[in-house]
Parts: C-alpha cells; structure tokens; sequence
C-alpha cells in the first residue's frame, strides 16, 4: 500500500472572470480541506488558457522558482494529452511548476501504463481533476482514418495505436455533424477516453464522491483555446 502525507493546507484557485481587455484573471483562495475543490481546479486550468490564448501568460517556467525546487510534490489536475509538440498542457493551461501531471500518449491512447499512471495520481496524490485533452489537426486521428478508409493498417506497435484510435472512426461515421469525419473523431475519441477512465475502479469511486472531475475537452491549434466537451 503507498501512502503519502497530505498537508491539511493546500491552495486552489477559484476563477474570477473579469472582463480586462479579454484576459482572464483567477482569484487565490486558501481552503482547509486535504482535497482541492474539482470545480476551482478545473477554472483554474481555463483561466489559465484565457491567459496564455489572450497573451498574457503568468509563468515563464523559471526553474530557479520556489515550485521548481520544492520536494513536497502535491499537484492539483492531471491532464491527459497527446504527444503533438503543438499542444504543451503546462502551457496551454498556463501552470507553474508542481501544479499539474502530465500523461501524453499518441492521440491519448490508453494502454495498460497510461491507465495506470492516471490512476495513481487519483489515488495516491488525490488529484481533483482529470482533462482528456484532444485537439484539432490530430495526427494520430488522421492517420487511423485513413488507415480504415484504406484498410492499409501500420503493423507492430504503431499498428495498435491505430487500433486503439479505431473505434472512434466507426462511431463517429454515424454521427451527422456536418464536419470532416477526422473532426468527429477527435471529439468521439476523447469522449470515449473519458468513459474508459471512468470505468477503473478508484478513479469511479473518487468521481462518484465528487472528489474528481474527469472531462474532456478540446484544444484548437488555430486560436489557442481549450473547449470542454
């Protein structure tokens, strides 16, 4: 069993919207709870794309800072992303050092580790919430549609990456958006990310509780803005 000790002081972030020039700007709040309110975390996290999409980040990732060199390790949300080197989660959601986990996978696929590691930060560091954050121009997306458009399918392990990914392509084709098919992809792939995390276990009973808020959501490279889904 894996323990860790939980400050009775931690520090959530609840979102002030002020309309400043279209920045937005959140609002410190210190609660006396072991776990970070999912709702404050999870505006915290949008406030900071308002920021970083308006070009007003607030951290530059100095790693002379004090969160940079801390060895109490308490971080608030998990974000779950693909590897595209557009789409940094600490920077796109505007975070300091410390804050958030970071799993990035191809597409955000899950395989046996990536569900694992999810878990473990739910469990042992009690995040408050979980974004599945797919975005637009998906290359891991494209490359499984055209893969079952084709029926020319990759072998080994890029072969089951496309095989992960697949299933999106069958249900999104049903679904009449009046979008490109990859587009729906994206969206369907990330909700069904969301649902297969929300089948494991600890990750179930925590969100149950309200203790975690596990969402998806979408990233368009275009603006630079992250939409929940």
């Amino acid at each position: 069993m894996i323990s860790v000790a939980i400050l009775p002081v931690r520090l959530s972030y609840a979102a002030r919207l002020v309309d400043a020039g279209g920045v937005i700007e959140p609002e410190t709040v210190v609660t006396n709870s072991n776990q970070c309110a999912p709702n404050g975390i999870l505006a915290d996290l949008l406030a900071g794309n308002g920021r970083f999409m308006a070009g007003h980040p607030r951290f530059g990732h100095d790693v002379s800072s004090p969160r940079a060199r801390t060895a109490d390790h308490r971080p608030t949300a998990l974000v779950l992303g693909c590897l595209d080197s557009r789409v940094p989660p600490e920077a796109v959601f505007d975070q300091d050092f410390g804050t958030t986990v970071v799993v990035r996978t191809g597409g955000h696929a899950l395989d046996t580790a990536v569900v694992g590691s999810v878990d473990f930060a739910v469990s042992v560091f009690e995040v408050a919430v979980v974004i599945v954050l797919g975005h637009q121009y998906c290359g891991a997306v494209a490359s499984t549609v055209a893969a079952v458009q084709t029926g020319d399918r990759p072998g080994g392990a890029l072969g089951e990456l496309v095989a992960l990914i697949e299933p999106a392509v069958h249900e999104a084709a049903g679904l009449d958006g009046g979008r490109d098919l990859a587009d729906r992809v994206i969206d369907r792939h990330v909700a069904r990310t969301v649902g297969s995390l929300l089948e494991v276990p600890a990750i179930k009973a925590r969100a149950e509780a309200g203790a975690v808020k596990v969402v998806g959501a979408r990233y368009e490279i275009d603006t630079g803005q992250v939409a929940l889904l």
